[in-house]
């Protein structure tokens, strides 16, 4: 399937609220796709695509990327670092358009003053998927999560505070912004397994973009 054919279509952007504390801006970054492609590419150029091994020895279908603070996984469990434990240099930085448009999305969405230190990108190939999960390892939960979606579409699962609480199926297409925080900031959430697709700009993938406060 190649989703070419639909993408001058796209809707106007819009808001919907799927939680207190939760909102989807649809298309809010939909003009900006090449920009972000192009600043996620900057960053992968410097720390390349990865399939993280979880702390339970399963490889992850997922590959990451990081900048800011990066994020580690190994068998002593989940953590962030200021320094690539690989070659010991610094993360490279969060480019400047992600910190400028997700600061607007996080205000649109209730949480003024939002300033990211750190940012997972993750590829999603077709059959990829992530399971529900919470993000608790930040320091700070007062900060929202704001997560950029490029690329595929994808059923984006938001559930409650417990694991297994009825979880919400939500399409996400190239441009949509999810913002959670407050009240929903550690409900769990996951993505279900991508189609097979191409889009026009990044191919068959769907590439995320999640900014938070780590430290």
């Amino acid at each position: 399937m190649t989703l070419d054919l639909f993408e001058d279509a796209t809707p106007p952007p819009w808001r919907e609220t799927i939680a207190p504390g939760a909102v989807v801006l649809h298309g809010f970054v939909h003009e900006q796709g090449a920009e972000l492609l192009a600043a996620v590419q900057s960053v992968v150029a410097e720390v390349p695509w990865r399939h993280m091994t979880t702390p339970g020895g399963y490889t992850m279908s997922v590959a990451m990327s990081w900048c800011g603070h990066g994020w580690n996984s190994d068998n002593h469990g989940y953590r962030y670092t200021q320094r690539n434990p690989r070659n010991g240099h610094p993360w490279p930085p969060i480019p400047a358009i992600l910190m400028a448009l997700v600061e607007e999305a996080a205000q649109q969405a209730g949480f003024a003053r939002f300033v990211p230190d750190a940012c997972l990108m993750n590829r999603y190939d077709v059959g990829s998927k992530l399971s529900l999960h919470q993000d608790k390892d930040e320091h700070d939960f007062g900060a929202p999560i704001v997560s950029v979606s490029l690329g595929l579409p994808a059923v984006f699962q938001f559930g409650g505070l417990q694991r297994g609480d009825p979880a919400q199926r939500i399409p996400l297409a190239h441009g949509d912004v999810v913002v959670w925080g407050g009240p929903a900031r550690l409900r769990f959430h996951g993505i279900l397994p991508i189609k097979a697709g191409s889009h026009s700009l990044v191919g068959p993938h769907r590439i995320n973009i999640t900014l938070r406060k780590a430290l």
